[in-house]
């Protein structure tokens, strides 16, 4: 028979809650934000929707009990990325091995069931714990993470440590990169293809700057490298440009991605280094619409960190290459961390699952923290 927190999560997988900005038939959040509000309304919380974007918000739940103690958060991200090229009928389902299947599974409505569970089971101690658990439902994440810059920016003093909720096999990520995603551009003069010579051809001007850019600013990238992240990296991962064949094209664009590591970001961020190796190569390139994300670094000796291992002995924490809402949090002075259930290597993949004894593994896992608290604030 199927545990309450298999039925919960197969309950948030059927609701749609794609981020429009990841796809443009997206549905959004809404949704997903009543459905747990209504959750933890009924297991004692103080909620609120707190609108970010247009019809798009976080959800603040405030646990029950003082308000006049230190307080942490369990904040998993609302939202999954696109469901094209998925089965629809089989979302929520379960496989004779043991899977719970559909978008989000592992990234990141399982952290989100284990961490809702875990509060639902613990609501009796909730009241009277020496530190408030609250649970923030962060919109955006899949895609410029306006709900976590929200929420730090009017939040932050209210909290001493959060746990974004992640597919991290339950350890702890304390140490991330960051990343620079930018649009480089250039610009030619449209001809008539049989007469090229009469044009210029924005396309192979743009390939040939990006592949000068590639090897000049990639050996200038691994020289801010981390014990445990590697080195900072890049990659090309768009091109687009012209309008038909016989056209010499007048415009083209490719999209960039830079992992950083926190000694690129603090020598003045990738979009810097971009810059000037662009100006030092003379490339006919111009960066638009860039879009910086900061690494993070806890540092394994934080008191909250202890806590969690002294709750969870099997736990370690570890580093990963990619960033989320956390890094956000960090930035704004919240210590935090990504936990939860699942594995990264199934997040946004055609066939998305989570193991049912790793969700409830992921139950325990917040539970014992919660109790855990009973014996004194950290």
């Amino acid at each position: 028979m199927p545990s309450d927190v298999v039925f919960l999560l197969q309950k948030l997988i059927r609701i749609p809650s794609v981020n429009p900005d990841c796809s443009p038939d997206g549905d959004g959040e809404a949704a997903m934000a009543d459905y747990v509000q209504k959750y933890l309304e009924e297991s004692g919380f103080s909620v609120v929707q707190e609108e970010v974007l247009p019809g798009r918000s976080n959800v603040i739940a405030r646990a029950p009990g003082p308000d006049n103690r230190p307080r942490i958060m369990l904040a998993p991200h609302l939202d999954t990325v696109s469901i094209a090229g998925m089965d629809l009928d089989s979302f929520g389902a379960i496989t004779d091995d043991g899977k719970i299947l559909g978008r989000g599974a592992s990234d990141t409505k399982g952290p989100m069931a284990s961490m809702l569970q875990a509060l639902s089971n613990c609501q009796n101690l909730l009241e009277k714990l020496p530190v408030a658990v609250d649970f923030i439902g962060f919109m955006g994440e899949e895609a410029s993470q306006h709900g976590s810059k929200h929420f730090a920016k009017h939040h932050a003093s209210e909290y001493t440590f959060a746990i974004a909720g992640e597919p991290t096999d339950l350890d702890i990520v304390n140490v991330t990169k960051g990343s620079l995603w930018a649009t480089l551009t250039s610009t030619g003069k449209a001809a008539h293809a049989s007469q090229p010579e009469q044009g210029e051809n924005a396309i192979l001007k743009l390939a040939r700057a990006l592949d000068i850019l590639d090897r000049k600013l990639s050996p200038e990238l691994t020289k801010y490298s981390h014990p445990i992240l590697g080195c900072s990296t890049l990659n090309v991962g768009t091109i687009n440009g012209g309008k038909q064949p016989n056209i010499v094209p007048d415009f083209a664009s490719s999209q960039i991605d830079i992992r950083t590591t926190p000694s690129l970001h603090d020598d003045g961020g990738a979009l810097a280094v971009v810059e000037k190796t662009i100006s030092y190569q003379k490339l006919s390139l111009k960066v638009v619409n860039p879009h910086e994300n900061p690494p993070m670094e806890v540092p394994d000796d934080n008191i909250w960190i202890k806590k969690l291992i002294t709750a969870n002995p099997k736990s370690k924490t570890v580093g990963a290459p990619w960033f989320s809402d956390a890094a956000h949090l960090n930035a704004a002075g919240i210590p935090s961390v990504c936990i939860g259930p699942g594995s990264i290597n199934q997040a946004h993949t055609k066939d998305e699952f989570i193991k049912i004894d790793r969700l409830k593994e992921g139950v325990v896992y917040f539970e014992n923290l919660i109790k855990s608290l009973e014996s004194g604030s950290c």
